[in-house]
């Protein structure tokens, strides 16, 4: 094996995760049979018509990225196989001295940032691998590196929780250990919950109106959109953290006698304003008011809104004896809901990456 020549591949960057460090920029001449290619993220395999334009060309092939300790091929399939059908015996290498699993993350990468992009069932399927191998890294990270929204991994990440893998398309061989802070795209570790840096943030906003996103972000290890949400409340004369980030015992819930049936603490109503306005929203739209399916969506919604504002009551009212029975369609009903959210957000994906 002879090293001849360095180059820079037109599609590196310094990453968040800088996984691109371990990478050895000789190139390298490997003969073709000592490659491997299989746990590709594309799993429907090569596109023939893609590897016979390459091998047609005439153009000499870029290097492929390697994983040097199991030679098996991260970035270039489509040229190995264009290289075999123009006959040739060894193909230019260069080798990524990282982990198995960083190493699958830059094939992800690799192939949604140049050459032929991955379908969105395989880069969902791909982000779902990487929820398993690097739980600690954020929505957003993982996002990054799939290309993928961010809301879609959070589904993903759901699912992954629970064993539930829906159509993705990977199987969950166990579940991911809890962290409690997460690695960011900046490469910043952060707290799951936000609180106390939302409320640090606050207070130094208060202490210097023009500091920037950036900097008061760094001192309250949030995330520089954060910070932004948080100048956006406290100039609007709000709480900088949202109730559904605040402890039980901070939020102050309000709380209901029920006389012999006990005490129950009252509902959040910040989700049901929430709630109420999406639904308002939806209610405006001529595509959804004006086909039956759209109108049939709209009342369910507005059923939900309905029965959000009397969920005292009904908890009230339902017989004891019956209790349970109603916890568990609840509980379904709730399932149901979560899967067409999971499946509309999949669609938004979906969408988002034909744009």
């Amino acid at each position: 094996m002879t090293t001849h020549r360095t180059v820079q591949q037109p599609y590196e960057q310094d990453t968040p995760y800088r996984l691109w460090r371990h990478r050895d920029h000789q190139v390298h001449r490997v003969p073709l049979d000592r490659l491997h290619t299989d746990d590709s993220p594309r799993a429907s395999g090569e596109v023939a018509a893609h590897v016979l334009a390459l091998a047609g060309s005439g153009t000499p092939l870029p290097p492929v990225l390697v994983h040097r300790a199991t030679m098996r091929v991260i970035d270039g399939v489509h040229r190995v196989r264009a290289a075999e059908l123009r006959g040739q015996a060894v193909v230019e290498v260069l080798f990524f001295d990282g982990t198995a699993e960083d190493a699958f993350v830059l094939a992800v990468e690799a192939n949604i940032g140049h050459g032929l992009p991955l379908r969105g069932a395989d880069r969902r399927a791909a982000a779902g691998r990487i929820l398993l191998s690097h739980p600690q890294w954020s929505d957003r990270a993982i996002a990054a590196r799939t290309g993928l929204a961010a809301k879609t991994v959070a589904v993903l990440r759901r699912r992954v929780r629970t064993g539930q893998t829906g159509q993705t398309g990977y199987e969950v061989p166990a579940r991911p250990e809890s962290v409690p802070a997460r690695l960011g795209r900046d490469g910043v570790v952060r707290p799951l919950n936000t609180a106390e840096g939302r409320r640090q943030a606050a207070r130094l906003l208060a202490a210097n109106p023009r500091a920037s996103l950036r900097e008061v972000a760094r001192q309250a290890r949030i995330s520089p959109g954060t910070v932004r949400d948080v100048r956006r409340r406290t100039d609007r004369g709000e709480d900088p953290v949202p109730p559904r980030l605040r402890p039980v015992e901070r939020r102050g819930p309000v709380v209901q006698d029920l006389g012999d049936e006990g005490v129950v603490v009252a509902f959040d109503p910040g989700a049901d304003q929430a709630l109420e306005r999406l639904v308002r929203n939806l209610c405006q739209d001529p595509a959804l008011r004006l086909t039956e399916a759209g109108r049939l969506l709209l009342r369910m919604l507005d059923l939900q809104l309905g029965g959000a504002r009397r969920r005292q009551e009904l908890v009230r009212t339902v017989p004891s004896h019956r209790a349970a029975t109603v916890a568990e369609a609840a509980r379904l009903s709730a399932r149901s809901w979560q899967e067409l959210a999971d499946r509309l957000a999949e669609r938004a994906d979906d969408a988002d990456g034909a744009a």
